[in-house]
């Protein structure tokens, strides 16, 4: 059985760059197959730059807390790849639905993939399951994928230093 790629590994490999930002792109390249890619693309010289034109863009979308101008950046985001769903089956690994056309650039790809893999998130979890780490002074993106929703501290350090924080403020309040 084949889950839909274009879900919750596209938010995840999102915010994986988003929070991670890599040096080149060959360390873009890496977290991209790390994060369940299977496709290589040829290189160009600008890649790096414009797949943080892609991140950027997306931060956008996880900094909107407004679900239906979040929608019109999602959407204004997926126009921009220009694509159309279409059945594919490179490499012999098996039909699938790709939600791009087979433009061979990496930009142009993760584009496609983090958007759409973002809509399907928010639409199929909550459009409010998108956010940034709640304990300050950390600014990662949480992408909630538990199953009550409640997820706001992007790794389990964060959400010990919040709690940290608050059993502190509330021995002082009691002086």
């Amino acid at each position: 059985m084949h889950l839909n790629p274009y879900g919750e590994y596209a938010v995840l490999l999102a915010a994986s760059l988003a929070n991670d930002w890599p040096a080149d792109r060959a360390g873009i390249e890496a977290r991209t197959l790390e994060g369940g890619m299977t496709m290589v693309f040829p290189p160009a010289p600008n890649d790096h730059a414009q797949v943080r034109a892609v991140i950027d863009d997306w931060l956008r979308v996880v900094d909107e807390n407004d679900p239906a101008t979040r929608a019109e950046l999602l959407n204004a985001q997926m126009a921009s790849a220009g694509a159309y769903p279409r059945l594919t089956n490179h490499d012999g690994e098996g039909w699938h639905l790709h939600y791009r056309d087979d433009v061979q650039s990496l930009p142009y790809v993760l584009r496609a993939i983090i958007n759409v893999g973002t809509s399907l998130h928010l639409v199929t979890r909550g459009m409010d399951r998108l956010s940034r780490c709640e304990a300050s002074p950390c600014t990662n993106v949480v992408v909630d994928v538990t199953r009550n929703g409640r997820q706001r501290f992007c790794s389990v350090r964060c959400a010990n230093r919040a709690a940290v924080r608050r059993h502190r403020a509330r021995g002082h309040s009691a002086e």
